[in-house]
């Protein structure tokens, strides 16, 4: 019987694997896919961030090195756990057209990069918590 009570509570890597779980957070959302949100766009201009809706906009951004084009890109992450169908991204794309700025479609895959690149940093956040 007391083997059986020792194994039952005996387990010290839980605590450590618990600490990582996806819920554990003080804002309204994943904790790791908002930190890896807010730091694929880091080198955007930030509009807004709310952090209990899981809100990101940013404002246009021109590339440097092609001055006539400008995106802008809103991130929201629609649930607690970390999963793919938790982050949706839509980004805005404007080109510059006599003298004003036009309305130009955006290549999906640029939008499925931006949530590869976020859910891939995500997951390396979670997997750097729960290895210490």
């Amino acid at each position: 019987m007391a083997l059986a009570l020792a194994s039952c509570g005996g387990n010290k890597a839980r605590p450590r694997a618990d600490l990582a779980a996806s819920k554990v957070t003080t804002i309204g959302v994943n904790a790791y896919l908002w930190r890896a949100s807010l730091e694929t766009l880091s080198f955007m201009p930030l509009v807004q961030t709310d952090s209990n809706g899981g809100v990101i906009v940013t404002d246009w951004y021109a590339n440097p090195k092609n001055p006539g084009e400008r995106v802008k890109v809103t991130v929201s992450i629609l649930d607690q756990d970390l999963r793919a169908d938790a982050l949706r991204v839509a980004a805005s794309r404007q080109v510059s057209q006599g003298g004003g700025w036009v309305d130009a479609p955006v290549q999906a895959a640029t939008v499925q990069k931006l949530e590869d690149i976020i859910l891939t940093k995500a997951r390396d956040l979670r997997r750097r918590t729960i290895t210490g």
